[in-house]
């Protein structure tokens, strides 16, 4: 859930890299999860390529105008067939928690890593996954991995014990990482300028849908037959691949020329003009080989270090509000609260779709920080509320209160968390580092996500054990600490240009140096 947020819009960080072989390809660092999406550039040859590489090389003539636009959508709605299935994977335990337990004979513990195993799994697939899409393509790689997903899917299906379920939910962790990389930065160069935004939406709300589909669907049937709703995104993809052209941006970098112009053709249009944009493409690959190869020890340099601090922060504070436990443990959450924890993932499945959206259109309009705030506001109230339900439970004091209360406190904070704090941090982080970093300031920013989701959701149900109360109490702590961050540290990105933000920047570490 919080790599929903996972996992939430994606493209900046990832795509500077993946367009011309660098950053996580290239070089074999962790590359970050599409969950970025990119702000509108200004001009200059830095903003100029930064556009290319997130898919802006959509030229005058070809970038949307002439032709038909029936291939573009149809490789986007198929791409996002992974989004679906990333969504699937990281929502499938929250209603199964109960079945798997009951059938299986799995203790508190095993349910536990059973749950963030799946991270673990990710920060792997995470690692190769730059390194397969370079060296395989785009498509292979999303065919690698759907396969992968298969039989994941059917080991958790089949699993009598413990060690097939661990299998299992490793390969889907696997196959998450790859997907969290590839459909993002496929969707980003195949899309013209004019449409990329829209299209690079549809990536993040198809991940809300698979993990809302996973909580409404799981609610209704049982365990082992959930995994069809993960099996069947594997399936679409895989056939829908053989119907779409591969990236040109690839095409065009692994110097396949005549495939590179007919792949450029298929997704414009017949009609469409693409030679503007073929040059454009063409020239940002040799614009990005001129920059120096960055290293990790470079983050740390003074004129960067105050980006790593934005961006690795408010990916800890994302996942110190608890995220990753209420998304996997939903249905134990209601339950020991004395509410149906069927009934209770099926509301929050069916609240997501729309809040994602209305943050999506807020993304732009009201601002990083108030959105970041406003958020972290929110997913305070929500924790607070559940808090206090378990509380009253624990002292036998208003007894009839606590199911409802513990009801409008975790669809408060899933609500606040989707219009802010899932999506914003990556957008963010896709903003703040330069162009030379990019690749390797996300893949740092990344790490520290699926690092953070994993002790948050292998510990929370020992937390829960502990006091179920003080985790909350706890949850709501941090959401206080990350609105004084954002007030005392980030910056607000909106309607800036590259240039202008890298200026705000270093105009904020002269304040932090000279108070």
């Amino acid at each position: 859930m919080g790599i929903v947020r996972a996992a939430e819009d994606v493209e900046g960080a990832v795509v500077a890299g993946a367009a011309g072989g660098g950053g996580g390809g290239g070089g074999g660092e962790v590359t970050a999860p599409l969950l970025l999406r990119q702000h509108k550039q200004g001009r200059g040859d830095e903003e100029k390529i930064q556009n290319d590489a997130g898919g802006d090389g959509g030229g005058r003539r070809g970038g949307g105008g002439g032709g038909s636009m029936s291939m573009l959508m149809l490789s986007t709605a198929v791409a996002v067939c992974g989004s679906f299935e990333f969504g699937t994977c990281v929502g499938y335990s929250a209603p199964t928690q109960s079945g798997i337990v009951d059938e299986v004979g799995l203790s508190i513990s095993q349910f536990a890593l059973f749950g963030s195993v799946l991270t673990i799994g990710a920060m792997i697939g995470a690692v190769t996954s730059g390194r397969l899409a370079d060296f395989l393509g785009r498509k292979m790689t999303m065919r690698i991995s759907a396969t992968i997903c298969i039989f994941g899917w059917l080991s958790l299906h089949l699993a009598k014990g413990v060690i097939m379920l661990y299998f299992g939910r490793i390969l889907l962790g696997f196959s998450t990482g790859i997907l969290s990389y590839v459909v993002p930065v496929f969707i980003a160069e195949i899309a013209p300028k004019n449409l990329r935004g829209g299209l690079a939406t549809s990536n993040q709300l198809l991940i809300c849908s698979g993990s809302s589909a996973t909580y409404i669907i799981g609610a209704l049937v049982a365990w082992r037959n959930l995994v069809l709703v993960g099996i069947v995104p594997c399936v679409l993809l895989l056939t829908g691949l053989l119907f779409i052209p591969e990236s040109p941006r690839w095409l065009a970098n692994v110097g396949r020329e005549k495939e590179f112009h007919a792949s450029l053709q298929m997704l414009r249009g017949e009609d469409a003009d693409v030679s503007e944009e073929a040059v454009e493409i063409k020239e940002y690959i040799e614009s990005l080989h001129r920059f120096p190869k960055a290293r990790v020890q470079d983050l740390f340099l003074r004129k960067n270090i105050y980006a790593v601090t934005v961006g690795v922060g408010l990916m800890i504070f994302q996942q110190l509000g608890g995220i990753n436990g209420v998304g996997f443990y939903a249905s134990s959450i209601f339950t020991s609260a004395g509410f149906s924890g069927k009934l209770g993932t099926i509301l929050i499945g069916i609240i997501q779709i729309p809040i994602t959206l209305f943050g999506a259109i807020l993304m732009d309009k009201s601002g990083r920080r108030v959105l970041l705030m406003v958020s972290a506001s929110g997913t305070f109230l929500g924790c607070f509320l559940t808090g206090i339900s378990f509380y009253l439970k624990a002292q036998g004091l208003f007894s009839e209160w606590v199911p409802e209360l513990a009801l409008t406190g975790i669809l408060v904070y899933i609500g606040a968390y989707s219009i802010g704090m899932g999506p914003v941090p990556w957008v963010v982080m896709s903003e703040i580092f330069s162009i030379d970093m990019k690749a390797i300031g996300g893949s740092l920013v990344t790490l520290v996500s699926w690092l953070g989701s994993f002790a948050i959701s292998y510990s929370f149900s020992f937390l829960m054990d502990w006091s179920s109360a003080g985790t909350f109490f706890m949850f709501s702590a941090a959401s206080l600490i990350t609105i004084l961050f954002v007030v005392m540290v980030v910056p607000e990105t909106k309607g800036r240009t590259l240039e202008e933000i890298q200026d705000s920047l270093i105009d904020s570490r002269s304040r932090l140096r000279d108070p």
